[in-house]
């Protein structure tokens, strides 16, 4: 494996329980972290895209973990809410790929967040599940378009990472839990580790790496 002593890591979406986690175990492995968030990229604005860029410079790993989903039926879909759906998990991450593609020093990588629901569609999840298989299947192609960066794809399950607390939260982990393989919910160190991998395996690319306790057969 790479080590991150010394390496450049920059996360897009970096509020969340996951995207905390991470930064906090590459920063105790020696890397230098920047989290960016709103306003600072907006994924559906190519020109903060290209400004962070230009601000960045060289990096060494890219991990995008941004989303906005836009849930509900179907017949009830606002169209802008499905715009910025795709803008977060796929059209963000493309031009992402765009704007840093030359600027990843030997042995760079970048990651892609897909989600277990590309896998396991439920009603009402369906944008949901388009716009992670869609970031699955981008992480693949860019692979082979833009190696040898490696570009690789993580799909977790549910995660205890904050997303679900309030009511009815101990409940609903349990029932995930039960149904599970794995017998657990996920952890946000779970899917750091996971992260970790992708990014410093050199031979590790153009894959979806499942972290979901078996939760796509539960």
């Amino acid at each position: 494996m790479t080590t991150l002593q010394n390496k450049t890591m920059v996360i897009i979406g970096g509020g969340s329980g996951i995207a905390r986690q991470l930064a906090a175990d590459a920063k105790a492995a020696g890397a230098q972290v920047i989290s960016v968030g709103r306003p600072e990229v907006e994924l559906s604005d190519e020109a903060t895209i290209e400004a962070l860029a230009a601000r960045v410079g060289e990096l060494d790993y890219l991990v995008t973990l941004a989303s906005d989903p836009a849930n509900g039926p179907v017949t009830g879909l606002d169209r802008d809410a499905v715009q910025r759906a795709f803008d977060a998990k796929v059209v963000g991450p493309l031009l992402l790929a765009k704007q840093f593609a030359s600027r990843f020093r030997p042995g760079g990588a970048m990651l892609l967040f897909s989600g277990v629901a590309a896998w396991r569609p439920a009603a009402g999840r369906t944008v949901m599940a388009a716009t992670n298989a869609a970031a699955a299947t981008l992480a693949a192609a860019l692979a082979v378009e833009l190696g040898p960066v490696r570009v690789n794809a993580l799909s977790p399950g549910i995660v205890d990472s904050g997303a679900w607390d309030g009511p009815g939260k101990e409940k609903f982990l349990a029932g995930v839990a039960a149904a599970n393989p794995a017998r657990r919910v996920g952890s946000p160190a779970d899917i750091s580790a996971a992260a970790l991998l992708a990014l410093t395996n050199p031979f590790l690319t153009g894959a979806t790496l499942h972290v979901d306790g078996g939760g796509r057969w539960a």
